[in-house]
């Protein structure tokens, strides 16, 4: 088995069925793990279904959930027993900036949404879903530059939930390390071609931003997928704890 095979794992992948997300599946797909992946704003075409299926020819499942949702993260991990039996690739993916709105606009349940969307929902799916992971299993957080940065204008709530999911990468990584699971993040930059972007930022801001980027190019979805396919793969068993930068030279950390 070569350090990039991932036949006969299971893979599941939040908010899977469009921009990063969708593209992560299908490279893990493409390595052969058969993929559960959920989705709540944005249900799955079944052309995005037919491209998740493993070169066996095994098909995605797709679950539609509220990943804040306690009671319905509990369900899904009942589902998950049943129908699969166990994860050995943990992919965060969703979460959102909500909307911009700087400090002193902003209500308090706002912020609080942001936090939740993206902290919460990634602590209560592990917390479910690690007890069905054997060992050498594999988490992957997709958290954002903006959490090393600060983001843009009207960030600052999204920012402030990404970074946290910086400390929660490093502090799971030695909970679980006796099981050899290994625990890392990815930070994307700027990004094309993804729902945040087209819905959060102006043609001329996205222009803006590639003019900052030393390699003179926006990120695409498969920049961040193939980051996350290797951290999932048996050649990065040795890795864990750690935060990757893929921003094109934009930022270093």
């Amino acid at each position: 088995m070569s350090n990039q095979d991932l036949n006969g794992k299971i893979a599941v992948v939040t908010g899977g069925a469009v921009g990063i997300g969708a593209a992560i599946a299908q490279s893990l797909a493409a390595r052969g793990a058969r993929i559960v992946f959920t989705y709540h704003s944005h249900a799955p075409s079944q052309q995005a279904l037919d491209a998740l299926r493993t070169p066996d020819q095994q098909e995605a499942i797709a679950y539609s959930i509220d990943l804040t949702s306690e009671s319905a993260v509990e369900e899904f991990g009942s589902e998950i027993e049943r129908e699969v039996g166990k994860v050995d690739i943990l992919v965060h993916n969703a979460g959102g900036l909500v909307e911009r709105s700087r400090i002193e606009e902003m209500p308090y349940t706002l912020f609080r949404n942001v936090q939740t969307l993206n902290v919460d929902s990634v602590f209560l799916l592990s917390k479910r879903l690690i007890p069905l992971m054997p060992e050498e299993g594999r988490i992957v957080i997709v958290a954002s530059l903006a959490g090393r940065s600060g983001g843009h204008p009207g960030a600052t709530a999204y920012a402030t939930a990404k970074a946290a999911l910086f400390g929660f990468t490093r502090g799971l990584s030695k909970e679980v390390a006796d099981r050899r699971i290994t625990v890392n993040a990815v930070a994307p930059g700027f990004i094309e071609a993804t729902p945040f972007h087209d819905t959060f930022t102006t043609e001329a801001s996205k222009q803006h931003t590639i003019t900052t980027i030393p390699l003179g190019r926006a990120g695409v979805p498969d920049d961040v997928a193939s980051a996350v396919s290797w951290l999932a793969s048996p050649g990065a068993s040795f890795v864990t704890g750690t935060i990757i930068d893929i921003n094109g030279g934009q930022h270093f950390s």
